[in-house]
């Protein structure tokens, strides 16, 4: 298994997240992405990791698709590919309606479409050529003006690979038949046929296989030295998940909702939404049981979390992405360190 982090840039100090994407490829960390929300952007500190460090690949993950054309899309990332030395990996994702619509004004509509004609002209883009299509969503030169077709000026670049989040049956068939790669959130490897099936549902749309895709999985990875702490560390993550599953999104829409519902929550996860948004936070929280915490995370003693890592391995995850808990940087690396021995050590 390959190993990855994600960093928001500026949720803490940009100083304290730029120590622990180098300290962490020294510790043998293979690849580390840049994620953006409704904070700081992602090709901005990319830029700058990517002269700062040597080995391990940088990705977006990810840049949001109604906030940048496809060829605006396209051109970052063969700039990012340039000033990395060919270590860079575009991740894209729709993002939601509360984010897209409510503080960017760009309409949230046919996310499955514009997602597919994005990576289109995203690869003519990259291939070099000039640069026509017209889609449902997407439309390039624009219909009935004095444009005329166009490729940009950098080389050619064909060969960035193209990962897309996903969480929904849909977008997932999506990525098994367009993408490289899939950045996946919400895993519960017991329920994991949620995404796998409709990922290779796609893949052999396309005429490949499941295993052609780099599977890239995420959850937080915190070692505990006892098992009797886990009740303790399970408690302080539950608003969280309680946000995930009745704020994240808008009053209609949250894909992290919907994930936990297909993987065997749906009577907890519409509960714990009716309350969050009626503004019953806590009533929300307390919802939310240990189990659900443990089946999408790596918290554990380093037995249950190696145990843990080679499920994942098993039903097919070939990145693992760690969000490494800790107050400090030292803490986090701590963790990172030890989840990084773990994961190659499995295989």
């Amino acid at each position: 298994m390959r190993t990855s982090t994600t960093i928001e840039a500026l949720v803490v100090s940009w100083q304290d997240n730029l120590t622990l994407a180098v300290e962490a490829e020294k510790l043998g960390m293979d690849m580390c992405w840049i994620s953006e929300a409704w904070g700081s952007d992602a090709p901005s500190p990319l830029g700058y990791l990517a002269g700062r460090t040597d080995r391990m690949l940088l990705g977006s993950g990810t840049l949001q698709l109604g906030t940048r054309t496809p060829t605006a899309i396209a051109t970052t990332a063969m700039t990012l590919s340039e000033l990395s030395g060919g270590r860079f990996v575009l991740g894209l994702g729709n993002s939601g309606p509360q984010v897209i619509e409510g503080m960017h004004g760009v309409a949230f509509d046919r996310p499955l479409r514009r997602m597919r004609e994005t990576v289109d002209v995203v690869r003519q883009v990259f291939a070099g050529d000039k640069i026509e299509y017209h889609g449902s969503a997407v439309s390039i030169p624009l219909p009935g003006g004095d444009g005329v077709p166009m490729r940009s000026s950098l080389p050619a670049n064909p060969g960035i690979p193209i990962y897309v989040a996903a969480l929904m049956p849909k977008m997932l068939e999506l990525v098994g038949e367009i993408a490289d790669g899939w950045l996946g959130s919400s895993f519960v490897p017991e329920g994991a046929d949620a995404y796998l099936e409709p990922l290779r549902a796609g893949a052999d749309r396309a005429g490949r296989r499941l295993a052609d895709l780099d599977l890239c999985q995420g959850a937080e990875v915190h070692f505990v030295d006892d098992e009797r702490e886990l009740a303790a560390v399970a408690a302080t993550r539950k608003k969280d998940l309680a946000f995930s599953l009745g704020g994240m999104g808008s009053a209609t829409t949250n894909f992290y909702n919907s994930a936990y519902s297909r993987q065997g929550w749906a009577d907890v996860a519409a509960e714990v939404r009716a309350l969050w948004q009626a503004g019953r936070h806590t009533e929300a929280t307390a919802l939310v049981s240990d189990d659900m915490i443990f089946a999408t995370t790596l918290i554990g003693t380093e037995e249950m979390i190696r145990d843990r890592l080679a499920l994942w391995r098993d039903r097919g995850v070939t990145t693992v992405r760690f969000y490494p808990a800790g107050e400090t940087v030292d803490a986090k690396l701590t963790n990172l360190a030890r989840a990084i021995e773990l994961a190659h050590e499995i295989g």
